[in-house]
């Protein structure tokens, strides 16, 4: 059995993580004891004896909890969950990084660099067979994506050899954090160097989704954001947890045809920094709502993920090259119902001539709580290279009159190469997505490939 380790870092990655542990935990006191090998479902929990002669036990979340203000992680540790988490487990300060990723990457990163190597290595010590860090945090913030991508980089160069996966929330366009863009370029840099895989998420998405789940008026403009609509927003983090807790599902439960996370980075990553995924779920719901979801038909489920409207970035699928493609399946579902479906929709999906049987496929037969069943689709696609391009535009708007740049170039440490470096990078990225994007009847570019041992 193989363990992860969630990092769950900044506001916006904590509230997430409370909410996939919430649900996590859930599933775990429905379906783990009846497992036909229970331990699967440690693979994201350990088992801690209450007392030195105890012998009953407690569960704990494997996970690291970091914050440079204490309002959120004070909020878990006086909710339901406290008890899966050690004061050990979690590191914070009271003053926050200011929406700057450089107060948050340079000042609060080598501040609190001993501490975040002293609490991840206690955790990794935990584990008997660690296969993958999760990390969780915004892209916006300061503390996010400054301190996130500080500990991810931390992560690369003491463990080269686990697994990093990131899911990252980027802002809208609306975003009221005026210093938003450069965080995200900067950040971007830093995950396209020192993750394995990227699962990218935008709040602009999400509010969309929100909104044709609360059936709101289409007239109604989507300002949830900007008024700081509580309400939206815990929404928004509860479909983020359901993506997650699908994603994981394969780790924590048995399965006939289960794909552990760094299957994911093989089969849908086919050069090294060509790692952003994008995804879709089907059915969307809140996982705070105790109903039971029950779908039309299966068909309709794998229909509506290749679709605009179930996307979790504002991408839309018809306007990509897809590089792979994998379907991740929950509850009452048969094998062959997915080859149908993989076969009905081929004839209508883009795929890179190299790569036209680029699909992953799981299979889990633990369904989730509030569904009869779910699919999570996860793609790497050309169509990413768009939000790439909105996201420059931004940074744009801000850097060719260098408008807030001084709130960075004071902070210690930062050299004004950072952001020509981090702009580069993106319009790196950019070009190698548009480059295979136009190469559908070219031979394959001559970009760097993934090393095998």
């Amino acid at each position: 059995m193989t363990q992860s380790i969630v990092v769950q870092v900044g506001q916006c990655g904590n509230q997430i993580g409370y909410r996939f542990w919430d649900a996590a935990l859930r599933e775990y006191e429905t379906y783990g004891e009846s497992q036909g090998d229970p331990s699967s479902s440690l693979s994201f929990f350990s088992k801690t004896p209450l007392g030195k002669k105890a012998k009953k036990q407690t569960l704990k979340a494997r996970a690291v909890l970091i914050d440079m203000e204490e309002g959120v992680i004070n909020e878990i540790l006086s909710s339901r969950l406290r008890g899966l988490f050690d004061n050990n487990q979690l590191i914070t300060d009271v003053s926050g990084a200011g929406n700057n990723w450089a107060v948050g990457h340079l000042e609060y990163g080598q501040q609190y660099k001993e501490s975040f190597l002293e609490v991840i290595r206690k955790t990794v010590e935990d584990c008997d067979c660690l296969q993958c860090f999760f990390c969780i945090h915004s892209m916006g913030g300061g503390t996010g994506s400054g301190v996130g991508t500080f500990v991810l980089k931390l992560l690369e160069d003491e463990y080269p050899e686990i697994f990093r996966f990131s899911t990252v929330v980027y802002p809208s366009e609306t975003d009221d954090v005026i210093t938003s863009p450069y965080n995200s370029v900067l950040a971007m840099h830093n995950l396209t160097e020192s993750a394995d895989c990227v699962l990218s998420i935008e709040n602009q998405a999400l509010l969309r989704i929100v909104q044709k789940m609360s059936m709101k008026s289409k007239n109604e403009k989507l300002s949830g954001e900007k008024k700081g609509d509580s309400k939206a927003f815990d929404e928004m983090n509860d479909i983020v947890a359901n993506l997650l807790v699908n994603l994981t599902c394969s780790a924590r439960f048995e399965g006939s045809l289960n794909v552990d996370l760094n299957e994911i980075s093989m089969n849908l990553v086919p050069f090294p920094k060509l790692h952003y995924i994008t995804s879709s779920m089907a059915p969307i719901y809140s996982l705070s709502k105790k109903t039971t979801f029950q779908m039309r038909n299966t068909n309709q489920m794998f229909t509506d993920t290749f679709t605009k409207d179930f996307q979790l970035m504002n991408v839309d699928p018809a306007r990509g090259l897809y590089l792979a493609c994998s379907l991740l399946v929950r509850g009452n579902v048969e094998i062959s119902d997915i080859r149908q479906n993989i076969e009905r929709l081929k004839p209508n999906l883009n795929f890179i001539h190299w790569n036209q049987e680029g699909w992953k496929v799981g299979l889990c037969s633990i369904p989730p709580l509030n569904s009869s069943s779910e699919l999570l689709t996860l793609a790497n696609s050309t169509c990413f290279h768009h939000p790439c391009i909105d996201i420059r535009n931004r940074f744009m708007k801000l850097y060719k009159r260098k408008a807030h740049l001084h709130h960075y170039t004071r902070v210690e440490g930062f050299d004004a190469g950072l952001i020509e470096e981090s702009l580069h990078s993106l319009d790196s990225l950019i070009d190698q997505y548009e480059d295979l994007e136009r190469s559908t009847q070219n031979p394959i570019p001559s970009l760097e490939r993934l090393k095998v041992a």
